[in-house]
């Protein structure tokens, strides 16, 4: 009989950004007061599973999403490239309101394929790499749970090639809300079922900037 194996991907909470820009993979981007409170319920919402491994994207506000968890579970945090918010070209610049954004005349030149899309890295690399590190993290935490701190970005790319629908698509669509849990969970090597959890959904304020 296949072992069951659950991957939970986490995307980080609330980051304070006063300035409201598309901060990307820039440095220095923290959790706000009501990000830590979100990292903190999802720690008490899963901190009673199997999770016997937490992997995190390099960047800050993951890995201050990942820390209450660890320290509830006792586990070390291992940092992992795979699991980076996506490559953009317009990051540190304003969003604006909705897709203002992709309105602004200086940032036409970036739209000439947004089914690539044009502005930043390829959605079928984003895939590749985050389903090697889940490969990888599987195999570390085969018959048990594993947790993944990612990017709205990346997790819903590889979502979206899970469930066979195309990559490219409207950023507004997409269901990956801030300290959201997208779970997969798999007999043997094969993925049985999807789902998707929104453990710190009452802490929400409003909508989160695309590709944050």
């Amino acid at each position: 009989m296949a072992e069951t194996t659950v991957v939970h991907l986490l995307r980080h909470g609330e980051v304070y950004n006063p300035a409201g820009v598309l901060y990307g993979r820039l440095p220095g981007y923290h959790l706000s007061e009501t990000g830590r409170l979100m990292a903190e319920t999802v720690a008490k919402a899963v901190g009673g599973r199997d999770i016997v491994a937490i992997f995190s994207s390099p960047l800050e506000r993951a890995l201050e999403t990942a820390a209450p968890l660890a320290e509830k579970l006792g586990l070390d945090v291992v940092q992992d490239e795979r699991l980076i918010e996506a490559g953009n070209m317009l990051q540190g610049r304003p969003v604006g309101q909705g897709l203002a954004i992709l309105r602004n005349p200086r940032n036409y030149r970036y739209f000439y394929n947004p089914l690539r899309p044009s502005w930043g890295e390829a959605y079928p690399a984003i895939v590749k790499r985050m389903k090697s590190v889940i490969d990888d993290a599987r195999a570390a935490a085969r018959g048990h749970e594993v947790v993944l701190v990612s990017h709205q970005l990346p997790i819903w790319m590889i979502r979206s090639a899970a469930e066979g629908r195309r990559l490219w698509h409207d950023p507004r669509r997409r269901q990956c809300a801030l300290a959201s849990l997208t779970t997969l969970t798999f007999d043997g090597d094969r993925l049985v079922s999807i789902g998707y959890s929104e453990p710190a959904g009452s802490l929400q304020t409003g909508p989160s900037v695309p590709g944050a």
